[in-house]
């Protein structure tokens, strides 16, 4: 097993990569402890969760609202929770969001760690300390920043994951290596999900890899006044459409991704996009999509990164070197127009 530790402004967090679940015992106390799943990961792994106090969630980013983290507070204050529980979010993307949500908020604060069961997790939605839920059609509006004490990584979950969830994490690594690793991209190049699949040596490489790469990010600038903002690379279309046409993150992002190519063209004079389009489809993701643009752009008039009739928008050098510029939202517009 190895053992990391990152320091941030007011915490620390532990970081276990290649062990077993079984041993999250030697971590916590299980009496103090509640596991927060949902019903996949339950229903797939019935025998990790024997001896433990555990809160099940319906599976899906359209219950990862307030109604359920309402829901889960009333489970905890049936359970008798106190300021001494440990919450343990087991799971993807939207359970490690909720059970740093509830944490943070739950009696003003508990100790939470996470045990991401997804590529997608592993390698970004776990990391970084943003906890919170969406609004109707607007992605992560309401939550906080407060960062897990531990991540737990046990990769014989990800035996489990079906294809799509694959392609899912490959997004968020390809979007890496776009912003910051142009080494990693010529690897992903080289390479395929069915290559990392048959190869866990590789795998757990290339997710230390991505691990280190976004907390070292967010260490630098945890609350996202600056080079965190690269992070948001093909997030801000890709969350504009995933809801809207229950896309999946992956899928929406990679979206994202294809048309910040194009603006950064247009604004920074990058030159490589078809190697990223290549890149993208070559991990089965999807690069271009006819949606309704004025939907879109009411949309983006509501993301977190407007300010006033300006976008900080992410777009690319070249491969390996992100950079943020402030976008008009009525260029934004001009350039979806062009593109499509």
């Amino acid at each position: 097993m190895e053992r990391l530790n990152f320091k941030f402004s007011s915490s620390s967090t532990e970081f276990y990569a290649g062990d077993k679940f079984s041993r999250l015992k030697k971590i916590v106390d299980r009496e103090n402890t509640v596991l927060i799943t949902d019903e996949h990961i339950f229903k797939l792994h019935q025998d990790k969760f024997k001896g433990w106090n555990c809160i099940v969630l319906k599976p899906g980013e359209e219950y990862k609202v307030q109604e359920t983290v309402d829901a889960v507070i009333r489970q905890l204050i049936g359970m008798e929770a106190d300021r001494k529980t440990i919450l343990i979010g087991v799971g993807g993307g939207v359970v490690t969001d909720i059970t740093g949500y509830v944490a943070s908020v739950y009696m003003r604060g508990l100790k939470f760690g996470f045990v991401p069961t997804t590529l997608l997790a592993m390698v970004d939605a776990s990391i970084g300390g943003k906890n919170g839920v969406d609004v109707g059609v607007y992605k992560n509006l309401v939550g906080t920043i407060r960062q897990p004490s531990f991540i737990f990584h046990d990769l014989d979950f990800l035996r489990t994951l079906p294809q799509r969830e694959w392609q899912n994490g490959f997004a968020e690594i390809i979007k890496h290596a776009c912003i910051k690793d142009r080494a990693m991209f010529r690897k992903l190049e080289r390479c395929s999900v069915d290559h990392f699949r048959k190869n866990r040596k590789e795998l757990a490489d290339l997710v230390l890899r991505n691990f280190i790469l976004k907390t070292k990010v967010v260490k630098n600038d945890e609350f996202e006044r600056g080079e965190r903002r690269l992070l948001n690379f093909g997030h801000t279309l890709g969350h504009a459409l995933e809801n809207q046409y229950e896309l999946s993150h992956g899928q929406a992002i990679s979206i994202g991704m294809t048309y910040a190519c194009h603006f950064s063209e247009k604004i920074t004079g990058f030159s490589e996009t078809r190697r990223v389009i290549k890149a993208l489809q070559q991990y089965g993701l999807p690069t271009y999509a006819s949606f309704n643009k004025k939907k879109v752009i009411r949309i983006l008039m509501m993301d977190k990164k407007r300010v006033k009739k300006e976008m900080n928008y992410v777009l690319l050098k070249n491969i390996g070197k992100g950079t943020v510029r402030p976008v008009s939202l009525s260029q934004v517009q001009k350039l979806i127009e062009a593109i499509s």
